[in-house]
């Protein structure tokens, strides 16, 4: 993460705002935000029971909210979403997704949910079918069908999730619109407060919200999140794309049969003999492109603690910086120079398709030790490593759901 990210976030100071509603009473949906659109049976798939889509329309959001895609489409939204954002592949970040479960209005909890999904993420995916996308989508060979949301659902909890416009994009943005899923189920139930979960890069987002980290067009935390829950989220910041570059970029680079969408620590690569640059794919701004700024603002240095993995192709180049023999990039440090709490980590380094990470503890990408990394948190409810699971499991595996379901009764 970048160092003013990381220094604020290790703040954890709030800003609290005053609530009047009362409790059970619905209110009017604050003033800024815009309901664009509205999707229920019939349209809405995986089990949700309606997806709402809105705009949020403080000015200083829509100057900031076109964020960058690659141009090969490989960050476009797909599926039913690509509906739901009203027929638009890139729509811009000042829109979201407002998912509601079954039961959103009539369970029994006091107090509501968000579910916050990470990088490369739909809601659909994340927390109520995590096999949408096949093996590589939810880290295993075998995936179920239903996930967190039918979970937390079945036993009373009034569950939403927020749906992103851009699937990696700014976490100060994202935070923002986290913020305007809050205020929307606050008017909508006639609550005070609402619970997040936040999975992977999705943490990022929760506690910008709650730690009044902000652009300067923003809005300070409402004070109204009761409980916060991080699922593998990388509190203390990673360097996998760093530390294992070779191995990552062939998930990346087309010339090497990559196709996922996200950053590459490199400019420049040589796939089955022929040197190529991509910059629409680098960590960092280069050749105009700048597609990948959350990812940014979660890097931090771990080589002092782990090492760096020196069996590894142009390992230290591409750590480091410079002309490898295969590869060329800035390094780490460029790209980061460019920016009540409950933590859960995974513990199994067995994620499906990918090199895992191998330099300590992890779930395969994130440190365990980062993902219960609690600098700056006022006040920590519970910590737990589900030992079975690994990044991409985090958010299904039976033990994750209960803990979760335990820290949200």
């Amino acid at each position: 993460m970048t160092a003013a990210l990381g220094a604020l976030l290790s703040a954890g100071g709030t800003a609290t705002a005053q609530n009047t509603t009362t409790e059970g009473s619905t209110a009017a949906p604050p003033p800024y935000l815009t309901q664009e659109a509205a999707y229920g049976s019939g349209t809405v798939t995986n089990g949700w029971e309606k997806v709402e889509r809105y705009r949020d329309t403080t000015p200083g959001f829509q100057a900031a909210a076109a964020e960058g895609y690659a141009p090969d489409g490989r960050g476009n939204q797909d599926g039913v979403r690509v509906t739901y954002f009203g027929g638009v592949a890139r729509p811009t970040s000042d829109r979201f997704l407002l998912y509601s479960a079954p039961g959103w209005n009539t369970g029994a909890k006091a107090t509501p949910v968000l579910l916050v999904h990470g990088a490369n993420d739909t809601a659909d995916r994340a927390w109520a079918n995590p096999g949408e996308s096949g093996g590589y989508g939810c880290g295993a060979l075998s995936c179920p069908s239903t996930g967190m949301m039918q979970y937390l659902a079945s036993r009373g909890h009034r569950v939403f999730a927020i749906g992103f416009a851009h699937k990696q994009g700014d976490n100060l943005m994202q935070a923002q619109a986290v913020g305007d899923a809050v205020a929307l189920i606050k008017a909508k139930l006639g609550v005070t407060q609402v619970d997040l979960v936040g999975w992977s890069k999705g943490e990022l987002s929760t506690r910008a919200y709650v730690s009044s980290l902000k652009p300067s067009w923003g809005r300070a935390y409402a004070g109204d999140v009761r409980r916060l829950i991080t699922l593998g989220g990388p509190n203390g910041g990673f360097d996998y794309p760093y530390a294992h570059g070779w191995a990552h970029d062939f998930s990346i680079w087309p010339e090497c049969g990559g196709k996922i969408n996200a950053p590459s620590p490199h400019s420049r690569m040589t796939c089955y003999g022929t040197y190529t640059a991509h910059p629409e794919f680098s960590m960092t701004p280069s050749g105009g492109y700048d597609d990948y700024p959350g990812q940014r603002q979660m890097l931090a240095r771990w080589d002092g603690v782990y090492g760096v993995d020196q069996t590894a192709q142009d390992w230290y180049t591409t750590y480091y910086g410079g002309q490898g023999f295969y590869t060329a990039g800035d390094g780490i440090q460029p790209a980061i120079e460019a920016g009540t709490t409950y933590l859960l980590a995974g513990g199994s380094p067995d994620v499906v398709g990918i090199f895992n990470e191998n330099r300590g503890p992890s779930d395969g990408v994130v440190f365990v030790s980062s993902a219960l990394d609690s600098t700056g948190v006022a006040t920590v409810g519970g910590k737990a490593t589900v030992t079975g699971a690994n990044h991409l499991e985090v958010g299904w595996n039976s033990a994750s759901q209960a803990q979760v379901a335990s820290w949200l009764a």
